[in-house]
């Protein structure tokens, strides 16, 4: 159990090191975890840096929201509603149409940003209790997802965008 937390730390650092620099480490820096036991099943994980995708592909943990926002307004003026596919991002811009996968369990869902977080450094998106659903995190709370930039900022109705 101990191996597989330095493993997936390790596995954030280098995708949190991605991201927040834009550039890959090395063209070829891969990490394979064989035999990672998830929910009783053997699974090979693999994190491969690639160059030149620094904003069209992330890789990191995503987060569910808290039910104790529901109903506030987010950054974009709408009302947050865990029923929504929507998530919140701390720089893409509001409205981007973006494709979270569980790379667990390789389910994918379509979220717009609508709202300004995570306020946690080791989560790189939150979604709504929906799209958690949809992808397999909601029971977890958490997982290590990749997103893909599917659609440019486009209006929010009802809200700032």
């Amino acid at each position: 159990m101990q191996t597989t937390k330095l493993v997936f730390r390790v596995m954030i650092g280098l995708a949190m090191i991605d991201f927040f620099t834009g550039q890959s480490l090395n063209a070829a820096t891969t990490i394979k975890i064989e035999e990672l036991s998830f929910a009783s099943t053997k699974q090979t994980a693999s994190l491969v840096s690639s160059p030149g995708k620094s904003h069209k592909s992330m890789d990191g943990v995503a987060a569910v929201y808290s039910d104790k926002l529901s109903g506030r307004k987010t950054a974009s003026g709408q009302r947050f509603c865990q029923n929504g596919l929507t998530a919140a991002h701390r720089s893409l811009p509001l409205g981007t149409k973006v494709l979270v996968t569980n790379i667990r369990n390789r389910k994918s869902v379509e979220v717009s940003i609508n709202d300004r977080g995570p306020h946690h450094t080791s989560r790189v998106i939150d979604l709504s209790g929906a799209a958690a659903a949809k992808i397999g995190m909601k029971k977890t709370g958490s997982a290590l997802v990749k997103m893909e930039i599917i659609g440019k900022a486009s209006a929010i109705p009802g809200g700032k965008g």
